[in-house]
């Protein structure tokens, strides 16, 4: 009998990342002509302007506009949940996403507040993946398949996408990624998640470490490092990234394993990131080391660390409202204001 084909492969996802569309240099120059004529001094809306220029270079069009966000939330349960490194079993991943479900949860309330479409996407929670401190979390074809099912949170019409992702231990595997793309060690790297401290956070890094000598040798390839210590909804995350620059979707990153997650895609594209911004830094500590490793400046910082999309969902009225300032204001001639000589 002949053995079944994948699904999909990381020489697809591969072929898939060579052909990542670049800016729209078109819709990039129309956006600053018309930013200079509006009714303020030139840079006066600072962070805003770079949104709104960020906003349509990546959308591909001019003016740039936020009707159809959408947050989508991945859960998964990682093997390494057994061996001490979390405050809350796994069955807590599930419980959460039948809380997202019935709109109980504080995604779902930052939704509400931003007029945005959630969805939250369940994959394999009663399937964790293996414990990788004795071998990689996933299979190439488990993470392929993955990355291939996080593409699809991309559907016609969507013109900003957040991704945030609710998995028990997957700060650990964040961890880990974030010091096999980095470098350093499980006590650098790893942080508190959902509230552990002392011996537990010293599990937890030496959890790390053992995960960082096993699969050492395959740290040259972001694939691989999201196969080897990743899990199902990060290995989704880096799909629906994939996705959304292919659609010309602009993407906001949530906390730190979200951000950890779009950031083993630089491993092979150092551009393939353009398209992100980081909507808030975590309170997790590695998060603000990675946002300083890959030269990202979150939108809040609030001191958060919730995950599921939370921070992303909050900083979408953010960027609707550069969008509407820069499209909606009046120039200098339309308004009959003087300008500057």
């Amino acid at each position: 009998m002949l053995d079944r084909q994948p699904v999909a492969s990381f020489a697809e996802i591969r072929q898939i990342l060579r052909d990542l569309p670049g800016p729209d240099l078109e819709a990039a120059t129309r956006t600053a002509t018309r930013e200079a004529l509006l009714t303020k001094p030139t840079g006066a809306l600072a962070r805003l302007e770079e949104i709104t220029q960020w906003l349509a270079t990546w959308q591909g069009k001019h003016p740039p506009a936020v009707n159809h966000p959408r947050v989508a939330v991945f859960a998964g349960n990682h093997g390494v949940a057994d061996l001490g490194v979390s405050a809350y079993p796994k069955e807590v991943t599930a419980q959460m996403v039948l809380n997202f479900q019935s709109g109980g949860a504080a995604v779902n309330q930052l939704c509400k507040n931003a007029d945005a479409d959630l969805r939250v996407y369940e994959m394999c929670l009663d399937q964790p993946t293996a414990d990788f401190t004795q071998g990689p979390a996933l299979t190439e074809e488990e993470t392929a398949r993955a990355m291939a099912y996080g593409m699809m949170a991309v559907e016609p019409g969507v013109d900003l996408l957040c991704v945030g992702e609710m998995g028990i231990a997957n700060t650990t595997s964040a961890a880990a990624m974030a010091a096999a793309l980095f470098g350093g060690t499980g006590q650098e790297w790893a942080g508190p998640g959902t509230g552990i401290h002392g011996s537990a956070l010293s599990r937890k890094a030496e959890v790390i470490d053992l995960g960082l000598a096993r699969h050492r040798d395959r740290f040259e390839d972001g694939l691989a490092i999201l196969q080897c210590l990743g899990g199902h909804e990060l290995a989704a995350i880096a799909g629906a990234v994939i996705a959304a620059r292919m659609a010309r979707v602009p993407v906001l990153l949530d906390g730190f394993a979200s951000t950890v997650a779009a950031a083993t895609l630089l491993k092979l594209d150092s551009h393939a990131l353009d398209h992100c911004l980081v909507a808030h830094c975590s309170a997790e500590p590695g998060h603000r080391k990675v946002l300083a490793k890959m030269n990202k400046q979150p939108l809040l910082d609030l001191g958060m660390r919730l995950g599921e999309g939370s921070g992303a969902a909050l900083a979408i009225p953010l960027i609707r409202a550069a969008a509407m300032c820069h499209s909606g204001m009046a120039s200098f001639a339309e308004a009959g204001v003087s300008n500057k000589d």
